[in-house]
Order: structure tokens, then C-alpha cells, then sequence
């Protein structure tokens, strides 16, 4: 039976099939370990994340041909798999900022669903039917509300844990219905006959442009773009640090892969036009009032909450250049800036929220003005927030500023000069209130500056990679261009 399995299809899912291994073994440890020793799960399962990672680029890597697996099901090319290394990139270190979390790290069930939402993403990322995208999603999604209102003794947890249950329960059935719509006008649910079918039923432009509609409020959700961006403030703030920082990095990056696949596959440029406009009205709405609202923040997750709306707008650029014109170079050029981006802005966004949990976990607090005179409490802790929200606001030679020039000059090479402006103008705004923040850190005084904030094994080691990552993403950014390229050509 066996024997006539290719090892080729084996392979090509290879990390979805260690990922839900890994769960198994971990389930397996946290029914046999004494409680005294549950910590050990992190490193089991940032260990396992971390072996799946370096196995997954030995072995699994795909070839230059995409390639329909799974009974079409599922595509395995460049583009998934960059993303999969990604999302399991994130939940390692999400894993290993979470070990020393009250009420978190010692539970085994926090990272069975820290794997199970990875799996989810890995799904997200290769799908190529809109029932297995639905899967998907759901698979992504179950786990995160959990996850959000973990702390159940904790009101803003569980508030948390709720909006975000509701206000995706909502989204994911519009998104559903956008679905069933799309198969009954082509009478296909493979995502790559799609466009075929709704071409061949010669189906109305406000049909396509509604069922489109209906379908980006499910992805925008999922990314928070404006106007559908209002859980996450409320979302990031109550739930676990931790589980913020894995919110808005690996599972807006699945959205991101999500949105660009479906997108290019379902409704090309050249049989549903008016893309541009749509999707450059929301990367617009989404920077401005992003970055609008940040301003008045006085809890530092919440900041963190509006600026990462703020750069999902700043995403966005590159996907409308691809709308622009088609299917091109410029088009392909708009994919690599958004895939280049989004690996750099998951590196910085997971630094800057590792340090807020590393900085809660002992004061409690996520209020800014609490942070007054950390440079002398936490040196290091201080230096981590200096090139995150430094890397976060665009400057040089870091990760988020090669990100922002990239998606910029996609905008500019598909004619969208007046995007870009509007881009580099809320980029202005975003460096004034992360300098805001470094300014309390660095200049303000405490009563309790000479109290250390301690920074454990796991949180230093975590950090550490992800500052030499924005360094090396800034500095060294050839090869990291050169995999976001390879994977924005396997959609063409």
C-alpha cells in the first residue's frame, strides 16, 4: 500500500506532516511530565519547530515547475513554501518567548494550538481549491481564538478571546458566502479554473466585483486592514504577549499569501479591472488611520496594534502595482516587494513584542510611561526596542526600510506615484511616535531605574536571532530579495 506512495508528494508536505507529529509528541510529554517540569515543553517544541525548519530546506524544497498535489488540492511551489518556512519561523520563536509567560509557557495545550494554527497556515499558504483554503483558514483561526482569551482568570483576556470569536465567525461566513458564489458562477471549486469559468459564463462585472467584495472582508480581517481592522487593538491588548506578537506577524502573513494567490488565480487583472482602486483606497485608509490613531496611544500593545495597520497598508502597495498592469514584470515585481516585506516586517514585528513580553513579564504593566529609564534598567531589552521600532519606521540599513523602498518603488513603477507619496508621508508619521517610545526609554527617569529587569534564556536567545535578522535583512538583503523573487515568479 505504501509502496506506491511518491515519495515526491510525500515530501511536498513534509512540514505539515512533522507539525502534526510534533503535536502528537508534545501531547504525549505533557501527559507524562511532572508539573514541575512542563517549562521544558517550549524547548521541545521550539526544538522540534526549529528541526522541521532546517529538514524542510534540506529535503523539501520544490522545483522550479509549481506542481499540483493531493488530487489538486494543494500547489507546491516557491510561494507557499517561503511562507510555510515563515509561519514556522514564527511559531518557534512565539514558543520560546512564551516558556516563561505565567499561565502560558507551562501548559501543554497552549502549544498544541500553536501548532495546530501553524498547520493551518501551511494549508492557507498551498491551497489551491477553496475548500481546502476554507479549511484551511478554520484550522488557522479555532486555535488563535483560543489562544487570545487564554487567560481566562484575566477579563481583558477573555474579552479579547470573544471579539475575536465573534468578529471572525462573522467575516469567515461573508467570506463563505463569496465562496459558494464563486463556485455556483463557474461550477469549479479549483482556484486556478475559477477565472476560466467566470469568463466562460460571461458573468456581469458588478457580479464579479461583489462576490470580490464579499471575499476580501474575510482576507482583510485577517490581515486588519481598514475598515476591517476594528478587533485588533481590543485583540492584542487582552490576549497573551506572546500570542499578539504570533497574531500579527505569521497570521498576517498567511492572509497576505492567501490574498496575492487568490487574487492573481480567481480575478485577474485582466477580466475583473477597478482592482487598483479598490485595493488602493485600502492601503491608503489603512496607513492613514493606522498611523492616525497610534498617535494618542498610551499602551504600547495598542500602538503596536495600530502600526501593524498601518503596515498592512503599506503591503497593500505592492499588491495594487500588481493590479496596475496585469500580468507583467511590473506585476511580479510587486509580488517579490510585498513577499520581501512581509519576511521583514515579521522579523521586527516578533522582536518588538518579544521585548514587550519580556518587559511585562516582570513589571506587569504594557503602559508607556512605564517604560521611563528602561535604557538603565534593561540595556540589551532597550537595544531590541531601538531596532525594531527603528526597523518599524523605515530607517536604514535596517529590514524595514529595504521593505518600504521595495513596495514604494513597485507603486512607482506601476504608475502609482501619488501612492507612494501617500506611503512616504504616513512612514513620517509612524517614525514620530515610535520615537516617541524610544524617547521614554531613553530619557525619561523612573524611581525604579535601579531595578533590573531580568531577561531569561529563552527570551535572550530569541531576541538575539531576531536582531541580527533585521540587521542582516537590511544589510545582506540579496538573498533574501532573490527568495521573495523566486517565489513571486511561481505565480506567473
Amino acid at each position: 500500500m505504501f509502496s506506491s506512495i511518491d515519495p515526491s508528494i510525500v515530501l511536498a508536505i513534509l512540514p505539515e506532516i512533522l507539525l502534526l507529529l510534533l503535536a502528537v509528541i508534545v501531547l504525549v510529554f505533557d501527559m507524562f511530565l511532572d508539573k514541575a517540569q512542563h517549562r521544558n515543553l517550549g524547548w521541545l517544541t521550539a526544538g522540534g519547530l526549529g528541526f522541521i525548519l532546517v529538514l524542510s530546506l534540506a529535503v523539501a524544497r520544490p522545483g522550479t515547475e509549481s506542481e499540483l498535489i493531493w488530487g489538486g488540492m494543494l500547489r507546491h511551489d516557491w510561494l507557499g513554501f517561503v511562507f510555510k518556512m515563515l509561519f514556522i519561523f514564527g511559531a518557534l520563536i512565539t514558543s520560546l518567548f512564551a516558556m516563561d509567560v505565567r499561565d502560558l509557557g507551562h501548559r501543554g495545550e497552549f502549544y498544541l494550538l500553536l501548532l495546530a494554527s501553524t498547520l493551518g497556515m501551511n494549508i492557507m499558504a498551498s491551497a489551491s481549491n477553496i475548500i481546502m483554503l476554507y479549511i484551511g483558514i478554520e484550522t488557522t483561526s479555532i486555535p488563535l481564538y483560543i489562544l487570545a482569551g487564554f487567560f481566562k482568570t484575566d477579563d481583558k483576556s477573555t474579552e479579547a478571546g470573544f471579539k475575536y470569536l465573534l468578529f471572525g465567525a462573522l467575516t469567515s461566513t461573508v467570506m463563505l458566502y463569496g465562496f459558494s458564489l464563486l463556485y455556483g458562477f463557474s461550477g469549479t471549486t479549483d482556484l486556478y479554473a475559477l477565472a476560466q469559468g467566470l469568463i466562460a459564463g460571461e458573468l456581469p462585472l458588478a457580479l464579479s466585483l461583489g462576490t470580490l467584495m464579499l471575499v476580501l472582508v474575510g482576507f482583510g480581517f485577517k490581515v486588519s486592514v481598514v475598515p476591517f481592522h476594528f478587533w485588533a487593538p481590543d485583540v492584542y491588548e487582552g490576549a497573551p504577549t506572546p500570542v499578539a506578537g504570533f497574531l500579527s506577524t505569521a497570521s498576517k502573513a498567511a492572509g497576505f499569501s492567501v490574498l496575492m494567490r487568490f487574487l492573481l488565480a480567481a480575478f485577474p487583472p485582466d477580466a475583473v479591472p477597478y482592482w487598483t482602486a479598490i485595493l488602493a483606497a485600502l492601503a491608503t485608509a489603512s496607513m492613514t488611520l493606522g498611523n492616525s490613531l497610534a498617535l494618542a496611544q498610551k499602551n504600547i500593545k495598542r500602538l503596536l496594534a495600530y502600526s501593524s495597520i498601518a503596515h498592512a497598508g503599506y503591503a497593500l502597495i505592492g499588491v495594487a502595482a500588481v493590479s496596475q498592469f496585469g500580468i507583467t514584470d511590473v506585476s511580479r515585481f510587486g509580488i517579490t516587494a510585498v513577499v520581501f516585506y512581509l519576511v521583514a516586517y515579521v522579523i521586527t514585528n516578533l522582536a518588538a513584542f518579544g521585548a514587550v513580553a519580556a518587559f511585562w513579564r516582570i513589571s506587569g504593566s504594557d503602559e508607556i510611561a512605564d517604560y521611563a529609564a528602561l535604557s538603565r534598567r534593561a540595556p540589551g531589552l532597550s537595544l531590541v526596542l531601538l531596532v525594531a521600532f527603528l526597523s518599524l519606521a523605515g530607517m536604514p540599513p535596517l529590514g524595514g526600510f529595504v521593505g518600504k523602498v521595495f513596495v514604494f518603488a513597485a507603486a512607482v513603477r506601476a504608475n502609482l506615484v501619488w501612492l507612494a507619496i501617500i506611503g512616504v508621508l504616513n512612514s513620517i508619521i509612524g517614525l514620530y511616535y515610535y520615537l516617541i517610545v524610544l524617547k521614554v526609554i531613553y530619557l525619561y527617569r523612573s524611581e525604579e531605574e535601579d531595578k533590573p529587569v531580568p531577561i531569561t534564556r529563552p527570551y535572550a536567545l530569541a531576541l538575539v536571532v531576531l536582531v541580527i535578522g533585521i540587521i542582516l535583512v537590511g544589510t545582506a538583503f540579496a538573498p533574501w530579495f532573490n527568495w521573495a523573487d523566486t517565489a513571486a515568479a511561481s505565480l506567473f
